[in-house]
């Protein structure tokens, strides 16, 4: 599994937090890294999530350079 961790305190939209949650826990595709458990662990929020080897999307990102198709397949899946 992997561990989101989330500082709640001084969290100015707590709302877009509790609302990527609320998207997590109804959507299940074998396509995304989907959402197992959360945790309230003193002021942080603990988001469980199934375990994606490769590093963070933001790693991927900023390492990855794909062709307008290959990023509309991806999109498309």
């Amino acid at each position: 599994v992997a561990i989101k961790k989330i500082d709640l305190h001084g969290l100015r939209k707590k709302e877009v937090t509790v609302n990527e949650l609320m998207v997590m826990k109804k959507n299940r595709n074998p396509n995304l890294v989907n959402y197992l458990d959360s945790y309230l662990v003193n002021e942080e929020f603990w988001l469980v999530m199934e375990y994606m080897d490769g590093g963070t999307l933001s790693d991927v990102i900023d390492e990855a350079r794909m062709s307008e198709g290959e990023i509309a397949a991806v999109s498309r899946e």
